[in-house]
C-alpha cells in the first residue's frame, strides 16, 4: 500500500469541499475503451487521484474500475447553448455525486458527440494538478501511443508527490465538518474582450506608472460585479480571495509538483471603496496588495495554517468564507489544446465546481468570459 501525508493546504478541502469538476464536450467520437486503459496504467504514476482520505493521510491500495470511470449512452442531442442558457440545470443533471475515492470520470455518448465529467477531490490536488493529469490522460489515450513516449513521461513529465517537502505536518485526529453543497444558486455570465481589459492595463500604466495584469483588472471586475448584485446582503466589510500557484517560486515544487501547491491570498476591502472606486483604481489596489512570493514567505503561509489549527480555531480554517467574501479563480489559461484523445481538443469546457459569491474565469478566443455564482 502507498501512501502519503496532506500538506497544510491540503488541509483546507480535508473535507471534501470545492472538488474540482469539469465537463468537456467532443464535437467527434473517439474510443472510449482507450480511456479505461489508460486510467489503470496511470493509477501507479498518478497513484494519489486513485486513492482515498483518512486521519491525515491520502492512500491506494489497488485500483478498480468501477471506483473511478462510468459511461452512459444518451439518446439526444448536446446544447451548448443550454451551458449559458440553463448553466444551473445543466449542472444539477449533469455533476457527478460525493465521490467514494478521490478521482471519478464519467462518459456521455451522445447521438453526435460526446461528454467527458472528470471530477476530482480538491485534497487530492489544484486545478494545475486536475489538469495535469488530464493531459497525461488524453496522451495516453491516443491510439498513436507507443513505449518510446512512456519511457519520456517516466523520465522528464513524471509528477513527484511529497507534499510535506517544505515543512513536516500531521493532520491526524481532526476533523472538520462535511462541506455542504448548498443548492439555489444563479449563475451569470459576462463575455468581455482581451482588448478592453488591454486598454484598461495600457490606461493605468500611462497614468500611474503600475503595470497591471490581466487577472487584476478582472478580479476588480468580478467583485464590483458581485458586489452590486449583492450589495444589500453582504458586509461592509469584504474579503477578495484570490488562489496564487507558487510553484515557479518554490523550486522544492516546481512544475512536476502534484498536490496544492497554491497560496489562497486574501485582500480586505470596504464595501463602499469597492462601489465609489473605478476599475483601474481597484485593479491598482489588488496589484499592490499581492505578496512577493519566495520559499520563506510560503512558509510563513503554511505555518499561519498551523496556528489556527493549534488555537482551536476550527471556524477560519477554510479556504473562504461566502458570507463575507468573493473567490476569483482564473481558469483563463487552462491547457485545454492537450485535453485531445484523438480526434481534437474538447469544444466546450465548462467548469462544475462552484459557490456561492464566487468567480471563475474562463477564455473563448479574443474574449475572457467571467461566469458569476451568487
Amino acid at each position: 500500500m502507498k501512501e502519503i501525508k496532506i500538506s497544510q493546504v491540503d488541509a483546507l478541502f480535508s473535507n471534501g469541499s470545492y472538488p474540482i469538476e469539469f465537463l468537456f464536450y467532443y464535437k467527434d467520437n473517439f474510443d472510449a475503451k482507450r480511456i479505461m486503459k489508460a486510467l489503470k496504467a496511470l493509477s501507479n504514476i498518478f497513484w494519489p487521484v486513485f486513492g482515498e482520505y483518512k486521519d491525515g493521510v491520502i492512500f491506494f491500495k489497488k485500483y478498480c474500475e468501477e471506483d473511478h470511470y462510468d459511461e452512459v449512452s444518451l439518446g439526444e442531442e448536446f446544447s451548448i447553448y443550454d451551458l449559458e442558457e440553463n448553466a444551473t440545470e445543466v449542472y444539477e443533471r449533469f455533476h457527478l455525486p460525493d465521490l467514494k475515492k478521490l478521482f471519478f470520470l464519467k462518459v456521455l455518448l451522445f447521438k453526435k458527440g460526446m461528454a467527458l465529467i472528470a471530477k476530482m477531490n480538491h485534497i487530492a490536488g489544484d486545478g494545475y494538478s486536475y489538469f495535469y493529469f488530464l493531459s497525461f490522460l488524453a496522451m495516453w489515450s491516443q491510439a498513436n501511443f507507443v513505449p518510446l513516449r512512456l519511457i519520456f513521461m517516466n523520465s522528464f513529465l513524471k509528477p513527484h508527490h511529497n507534499r510535506t517537502i517544505l515543512r513536516d505536518f500531521d493532520f491526524k485526529g481532526i476533523e472538520l465538518k462535511p462541506f455542504v453543497h448548498k443548492k439555489g444558486f444563479s449563475v451569470e455570465f459576462e463575455e468581455i474582450s482581451r482588448e478592453r481589459v488591454r486598454e484598461v492595463i495600457r490606461g493605468v500604466a500611462n497614468f500611474s506608472g503600475v503595470r497591471i495584469s490581466s487577472n487584476d483588472v478582472l478580479s476588480a471586475i468580478a467583485i464590483k460585479k458581485l458586489v452590486g448584485i449583492q450589495e444589500k446582503v453582504l458586509k461592509d466589510e469584504l474579503d477578495l480571495t484570490i488562489p496564487i500557484d507558487v510553484r515557479q517560486q518554490i523550486k522544492e515544487y516546481g512544475p512536476r509538483f502534484f498536490g496544492n501547491g497554491i497560496m489562497l491570498h486574501t485582500i480586505k476591502f470596504k464595501k463602499d471603496e469597492i462601489i465609489d472606486s473605478s476599475l483601474e483604481e481597484l485593479s491598482i489596489q489588488i496589484r499592490r496588495s499581492l505578496p512577493f512570493l519566495s520559499k520563506e514567505k510560503y512558509i510563513n503561509y503554511l505555518e499561519t495554517l498551523e496556528r489556527i489549527i493549534s488555537h482551536g480555531e476550527i471556524e477560519k480554517f477554510k479556504p473562504f468564507e461566502p458570507e463575507r467574501g468573493c473567490l476569483v479563480t482564473n481558469l483563463s489559461r487552462l491547457p485545454v489544446a492537450q485535453l485531445d484523445f484523438g480526434k481534437g481538443a474538447p469544444e466546450v469546457v465548462v467548469p462544475f465546481t462552484i459557490e456561492r459569491n464566487s468567480t471563475g474565469i474562463l477564455s473563448r478566443g479574443e474574449n475572457f468570459i467571467l461566469r458569476y455564482a451568487y
